[in-house]
């Protein structure tokens, strides 16, 4: 299993050295997220202060940037890092495009789709001169001028992954992309039920192996040193799994366990506005089908229980774990994977 983990992004300065403890601790990636802070400065900080590691955006948000902006920061990053950055992307929901971010809503896949090959065509033409002649419902790229094309770069375009839970979305995944960044808000059974035949029936279509494709994520880890960190960590799950369960866009994962009414009830709790009382209604046996639970000594079995053989990478967070001692990262790393790499 690759392990990735996080780092300050709330402080760029706290970034190095953190980059560098990853590195040092076996880590194989760095994560950013979208929630509170800009993703793309902290890996930036990172990939400076080290060598080996890989650096994901997990994810940041597609339709408020322009492809464009998303290409060239790629291409500024894979440079400089010698090919070590991944894009992720996500659409988000509705809600926060309009009325967050100021972003025009349309619907999600068909736009991602498109994203994802545009930005592919601006790098081919910055990496082979290929003439800039994309046109989509949604997005266009026919001009780059002289004066716009950045330097070459000793490294390929970056690897591009999105986020997806819905079979739209894991359909472009499968078919468009490197990769796939799955939701914590997964259970095993919707990742075996849902979630793989489409992955598998997107590779055949793209005419690539599965051994060539990154499924990352895919649920929660509730872990730490002692019995009372692990309690502290679920009801944090709980939390989360109160929190997304209440969003229309992620039912269907409760339907897949006949909890459709559960999502209806955290709904119309966030309409009367009574976010407190979300995590209240997940009972402990729902929040376990969501994460792998277990002290540091019962971690490595519990993610091997729940996410070994369908998932190659999993995010363990500096937030609610403590000091994660570096044989449990080679233990978990010890867990057979799928994934075999990009095609060369």
């Amino acid at each position: 299993m690759r392990i990735l983990t996080t780092v300050p992004q709330e402080n760029l300065r706290l970034v190095p050295e953190a980059a560098r403890a990853a590195e040092a601790g076996g880590y194989d990636g760095i994560v950013t997220m979208e929630n509170k802070h800009e993703p793309f400065l902290a890996l930036a900080v990172a990939g400076a202060a080290t060598e080996r590691l890989e650096l994901h955006t997990g994810v940041a948000i597609a339709f408020a940037r322009t492809p464009m902006a998303v290409a060239e920061v790629g291409w500024d990053l894979a440079g400089s890092t010698g090919g070590r950055f991944v894009v992720g992307l996500g659409s988000q929901v509705r809600a926060h495009n309009e009325r967050r971010f100021s972003a025009p809503w349309s619907p999600p896949a068909p736009r991602m789709r498109e994203y994802v090959q545009v930005l592919r065509a601006i790098w081919r033409h910055w990496k082979t001169g290929e003439k800039p002649s994309y046109e989509g419902q949604h997005y266009r790229f026919t001009l780059m001028t002289p004066n716009f094309h950045p330097e070459p770069i000793a490294a390929p375009p970056p690897a591009v992954m999105i986020a997806a839970v819905g079979p739209a979305m894991l359909k472009v995944a499968a078919e468009e992309c490197d990769g796939v960044k799955l939701h914590g808000f997964c259970t095993r059974k919707y990742l075996t039920d849902t979630i793989m035949p489409r992955i598998e029936a997107g590779l055949a279509k793209a005419g690539r192996t599965r051994a060539q494709y990154e499924i990352s994520g895919g649920g929660f880890l509730a872990t730490g040193a002692t019995d009372a960190e692990v309690a502290e960590r679920f009801e944090w799950v709980r939390q989360r799994v109160a929190f997304y369960g209440s969003t229309p866009a992620y039912y269907p994962v409760f339907a897949a366990h006949g909890l459709d009414d559960l999502g209806l009830k955290l709904n119309a709790l966030v309409r009367q506005g009574k976010w407190s009382e979300l995590a209240g209604e997940v009972p402990d046996d729902v929040a376990h089908l969501f994460a792998a639970v277990g002290r540091h000594d019962q971690i490595a079995a519990a993610i091997a229980a729940r996410f070994g053989g369908l998932v190659d990478a999993l995010t363990l967070g500096r937030e609610g774990t403590g000091a994660v001692p570096p044989d449990l990262v080679q233990d978990i790393k010890r867990i057979p994977h799928q994934y075999r790499g990009l095609p060369q």
